[in-house]
């Protein structure tokens, strides 16, 4: 089994973003101004490591800034917090602190993560501040189009804010729960997984190795059911290699790629993947402007190598036998003739279910 470092040889480069998507987050009120960007929070004075529960490096370190700095930074961050989860009033900002401010030495993105709590109650959330790239928004946009799920993100200039998306790390989880889940549990846990595996290659996400989603278990009458959901969307769109798009592939997965083996069979994993490809074809059906939008953005711009687009081009023509994909000439039309794909295999069947 080839391993990551070989499927995924470089580091990705930070795309900006383009006129043509700066339009687009503007008319979907993704665009926003806010008074601090990403630049500033690198002037911290001094760190500290912040370590978990059992002790062991979290690879974040809990930033300290002057005492002017400080003031004027903590003003900005609750602001950016009423923009990003209320209405941008001020009114709040009063009963708000900023706890912690801390920055993530590893990965691609090096994200600010800021910690917030209402003094009223001590309820806290944190938000994420970050280098804005295009890779990352597109694969933000794509998640709250094509998932399940909403995603509430803010882009000014250079800098992008994410809000946290709740869950156990799977790796955590896999490591830590997993052996401990009932056997229903691991056949449910098993289907969303060939779920989210679908969805990460229909709409080309990639490296989503078990640190980059969360399991969100949700309590439902008298069972516990699991979700999955991406937290990391840097490798939208980037790589050549299909593989990178397929966590099968991913050793951090493997624990859980022979569970799937073990608890369903080769005709419920056949059933859920086309539920999956339903699913995101319902939901290009009814957001169709937005959709298509986005991806006339995405033709436009350059969000890879020439390279990686020929070797995607390959890799499709030889998993699918869709020869439509050698008339690509950027990630934008490789995705857009997978979604096309899946949406005329959709309306298709549903055609002939109405006759």
């Amino acid at each position: 089994m080839p391993t990551n470092q070989k499927l995924i040889s470089k580091k990705k480069p930070t795309f900006p973003i383009s006129k043509e998507l700066d339009t687009f987050l503007t008319k979907y009120k993704r665009s926003t101004k806010i008074s601090i960007l990403y630049n500033d929070l690198l002037r911290f004075q001094g760190s500290v490591s912040v370590y978990d529960k059992n002790d062991e490096d979290t690879l974040w370190v809990r930033t300290y800034y002057s005492e002017w700095d400080r003031k004027e930074i903590d003003r900005s961050l609750k602001k950016i917090y009423t923009i990003l989860h209320s209405d941008g009033n001020d009114s709040t900002i009063p009963f708000l602190n900023v706890d912690a401010i801390d920055y993530c030495t590893f990965g691609n993105s090096k994200p600010f993560r800021i910690k917030i709590r209402n003094i009223l109650n001590d309820n806290f959330t944190y938000f994420y501040i970050k280098k804005a790239d295009a890779s990352r928004v597109y694969g933000l946009e794509l998640e709250h189009l094509l998932s399940p799920y909403n995603i509430n993100y803010l882009v000014y200039k250079d800098t992008l804010i994410e809000e946290h998306i709740s869950g156990i790390p799977g790796d955590d989880f896999i490591n830590n729960i997993l052996p401990e889940c009932s056997s229903s549990e691991k056949s449910q846990i098993a289907k969303e997984f060939v779920k989210f595996k679908e969805r990460c290659m229909i709409r080309l996400l990639g490296d989503m190795r078990s640190y980059n989603y969360v399991i969100t278990p949700i309590h439902d009458f008298d069972k516990i059911i699991y979700k999955i959901r991406a937290i990391d969307f840097d490798q939208q769109s980037y790589e050549g290699s299909l593989k990178v798009y397929n966590l099968q592939f991913m050793k951090e997965n493997f624990k859980i790629i022979e569970m799937v083996g073990r608890k369903l069979q080769n005709s419920s994993i056949e059933q859920y993947k086309i539920e999956e490809r339903s699913f995101i074809a319902k939901r290009m059906i009814t957001t169709p402007n937005r959709t298509e939008m986005l991806i006339d953005c995405m033709k436009k711009d350059a969000i890879s190598r020439p390279e990686n687009v020929e070797q995607l081009k390959k890799d499709l023509i030889a998993y699918v036998g869709d020869v439509e994909f050698k008339k690509c000439k950027s990630m934008g039309e490789v995705l857009e003739t997978i979604l096309a794909f899946v949406k005329r295999n959709y309306l298709d069947i549903r055609n002939k279910d109405l006759f």
